[in-house]
């Protein structure tokens, strides 16, 4: 076992940082296995990819998900008398050999078919919100699976243009604007078939000078990996991609190849001259699928988690102070203690001041009460005075009426003896 020590390693150069000690061991212990145990697992667990599918109504997306997975996936074909924009969501398990993929598809209908398309783009974003939010409260539970999780946010989204040949429509614009932030978009023109090379070209062009100018941010087949850079270039700079799907098998030559038979001739899916069909599946599925779901993972879910925990109060660094998770928390637990305690002490008080002012306004209605007693008690004296002052003028007057009556009757007495 021998000692090397390597200052030019940048980590070691930093003062803050402690020094690693690196060996090279002389015989093997099993490290070199890892990748193999790594594999293994992978294949074990199988992969998760989930595409998102925006385009007019017939313009070929089910056909072309056919065509990328060789096989006739499930699909109801849209009418344009749909009132609103809906998503259809499809999932699929697909096996290669060894290899498992769970493939999720998730199609626009009735999308650019309302005359009032304000809205269309907002049903879109807030789906993929909404994947990116279940993940987020899965990963944010006490008690997490992740492991055993079906991740369900968008991988990449096939954007499908109409090859009128001109430039974008607003709508396009606007969508894919709304939508570049949230998922790796991958700008395909469909049925490119329909115009000829030269419009083709002209209109590829077109296409970029808008999304440019509109400052849309389409996403770029990585060309840091040497073994895959030639192939990525190649492919960027066929962006966006020209794109012929069919479901039918036609023969040419010796074989059966997935085709679009006119009659003027043959249009071959799988034929690079024909069309770019080919250079997207090689570079989506073959070689940037991994790519895409590390940038959706690493780049915009993380923008979403970031973005959503600073609404929920959480922040990395506040008043330019490095917290983690736990101090924060924390911090605003205490916050919200003291914001209660607060609260209970205003409610307190004013509980407190409602009493005093209620037993004050009892205080007065009670003086206001014994006030008007006293007042009644006093007209009842008065009156009882009267009442028996009259009583006794009027004894006084019914015993001289009773006298006078007494005197009459005798001088009645006398005067009939006297007859």
């Amino acid at each position: 076992m021998k000692d090397v020590l390597r200052p030019s390693d940048p980590s070691m150069l930093k003062p803050q940082t402690p020094s690693i000690r690196t060996f090279e061991l002389k015989e093997e212990c099993g490290i070199n296995n890892l990748p193999n145990q790594i594999m293994a697992k992978a294949i074990s667990d199988g992969f998760v990819f989930n595409i998102l599918c925006v385009g007019e109504t017939a313009c070929g997306k089910s056909s072309l998900l056919d065509s990328l997975f060789n096989t006739r996936l499930d699909s109801t074909p849209s009418t344009h008398d749909i009132s609103r924009v809906f998503l259809r969501k499809n999932t699929y398990d697909l096996f290669e050999r060894e290899i498992r993929l769970k493939l999720t598809v998730v199609e626009t209908a009735g999308f650019g078919d309302q005359i009032n398309k304000d809205d269309s783009f907002k049903v879109i974003g807030d789906f993929i919100d909404t994947q990116f939010q279940s993940y987020l409260d899965e990963e944010l539970k006490i008690k997490r699976n992740l492991s055993n999780y079906h991740d369900t946010r968008i991988h990449v989204c096939l954007y499908f243009i109409n090859p009128t040949g001109h430039s974008l429509k607003a709508l396009d614009l606007v969508t894919m604007k709304h939508l570049d932030s949230k998922v790796n978009i991958i700008p395909i023109i469909a049925k490119s078939d329909t115009i000829s090379k030269s419009e083709l070209q002209r209109f590829k062009q077109n296409i970029l000078n808008e999304l440019n100018t509109a400052g849309v941010k389409i996403y770029r087949f990585p060309t840091d990996d040497e073994t895959l850079a030639e192939d990525n270039v190649k492919a960027n700079n066929l962006l966006p991609l020209a794109i012929v799907g069919s479901n039918e098998t036609v023969k040419v030559g010796n074989q059966y190849v997935r085709a679009r038979q006119y009659p003027w001739g043959v249009v071959q899916v799988e034929n690079e001259n024909h069309c770019d069909f080919k250079k997207l599946r090689d570079s989506l599925i073959e070689k940037n699928m991994l790519d895409l779901i590390e940038t959706t993972h690493s780049k915009h879910y993380e923008m979403f988690r970031r973005n959503r925990l600073a609404e929920l109060g959480l922040a990395d660094n506040i008043d330019g102070k490095q917290m983690s998770i736990s101090d924060t928390l924390d911090m605003k637990r205490n916050d919200l203690r003291q914001e209660l305690e607060q609260r209970e002490q205003q409610l307190k008080e004013t509980f407190i001041q409602k009493v005093k002012d209620k037993e004050a306004e009892l205080k007065e209605t009670e003086k206001q009460i014994n006030e008007q007693l006293t007042n009644i008690k006093k007209q009842y004296k008065d009156q009882k005075d009267k009442c028996d002052e009259k009583w006794r003028i009027l004894e006084q007057e019914v015993n001289l009426f009773e006298q006078r009556k007494r005197a009459n009757m005798e001088t009645m007495k006398k005067g009939t003896k006297k007859k």
